[in-house]
């Protein structure tokens, strides 16, 4: 507070000190954090038998992380981020196949070709409404998927590329049989993308795109430039993206158009639905949570499997997960309660 010279008093503006102490405690590490990636890594002792659908879940959870960091902070509905995904997965296959099979540098090169496609249809997602959005998003996709099918010469079509090897990582570890080295290898890029993506959520261009999310005209009125960061954060998301399809094809050692089709698209929204948005972690969550279900009712019930998870998604959608939440907390208690006064 300040006195002004008529002796009322007006609201000052924050101390740039005040302002980075309260965005540090903001970004500090949370104790959920540490358990996540805890027993992320200690998933290699204790399940060894499970390292591929571990990969599939990393995989799939940093496509997830590159997501929410367009849905969740910056509010774009995205029905054709698998574009991204599918691009890096056919750019880190036909660089192993045709030039350097080196793991490392397949996937830095998968990420900057799915950067450009980011930064160059980025402007697309500024323009129009969510359905808009959704549309131009989708399109891309879908141009992207016919053209991997056509190229045939390229692509190997609906057949898909295989027939190449991928050295060991960074010439020291191989990619064994039973999956380990490519979890640890996946969970690494996990690991590092999504701190990446935390230190930009939790900072003050991450504050600028919720900002932008909840009230874009007001945002751009104060001064932030809403185009700009649009542009960035869409970029980074696609390079995110991107990663996590030259992960599928490296630990694969193969990749078709199946990459760039709608379902993908479609898993992934459901896995942020299961998990949760605008806190990254969600994508994490929603990934085990998915793969794990999916998995356990397509032996369960190998013909309805979908049927069960959209009925999951209804409820999720309906009565909502802090509701949901309360329950899980509410009904123990009761159960609880009622045992004792039995006895």
């Amino acid at each position: 507070m300040s006195v002004v010279a008529d002796g009322s008093r007006a609201l000052a503006p924050m101390p740039d000190d005040a302002a980075r102490s309260q965005i540090r405690r903001r970004s500090r590490i949370r104790l959920y954090e540490l358990v996540i990636w805890f027993l992320a890594v200690a998933a290699i002792i204790v399940l060894p038998s499970k390292m591929l659908i571990l990969t599939e879940i990393a995989i799939l959870a940093l496509f997830a992380v590159s997501l929410d960091l367009v849905l969740g902070f910056a509010g774009i509905v995205s029905l054709g981020h698998t574009a991204f995904f599918g691009l890096g997965a056919y750019v880190a296959g036909l660089f192993a196949r045709h030039y350097f099979a080196e793991p490392v540098a397949g996937l830095i090169l998968a990420g900057a070709a799915s950067g450009l496609l980011g930064f160059a249809t980025s402007f697309l997602v500024l323009r129009g409404s969510d359905l808009t959005r959704l549309m131009t998003t989708l399109g891309i996709a879908l141009m992207l998927g016919e053209l991997a099918n056509q190229m045939g010469w390229l692509t190997g079509g609906a057949d898909g590329l295989s027939g190449f090897s991928l050295d060991p990582i960074l010439g020291l570890f191989e990619f064994d049989l039973w999956g380990r080295n490519g979890y640890i290898y996946c969970l690494a890029v996990l690991f590092t993308s999504t701190m990446i993506a935390r230190r930009i959520a939790y900072s003050p261009f991450g504050l600028s795109l919720k900002a932008i999310k909840t009230n874009p005209m007001r945002a751009a009125m104060v001064g932030v430039p809403a185009r700009r960061r649009i542009i960035i954060v869409y970029t980074v998301a696609a390079v995110m993206a991107g990663f996590s399809g030259a992960l599928l094809t490296q630990t694969t050692s193969f990749v078709s158009p199946d990459v760039l089709a709608f379902h993908r698209s479609a898993d992934v929204l459901l896995v942020l639905v299961i998990g949760g948005t605008g806190y990254l972690y969600g994508g994490i969550l929603g990934a085990i949570g998915f793969t794990l279900l999916r998995d356990w009712l397509s032996v369960v019930t190998p013909q309805y499997w979908m049927f069960w998870i959209g009925l999951l998604l209804i409820i999720l959608v309906l009565v909502g997960r802090d509701r949901l939440a309360g329950w899980m907390q509410y009904l123990p208690g009761r159960l609880a309660q009622s045992r004792s006064s039995r006895s």
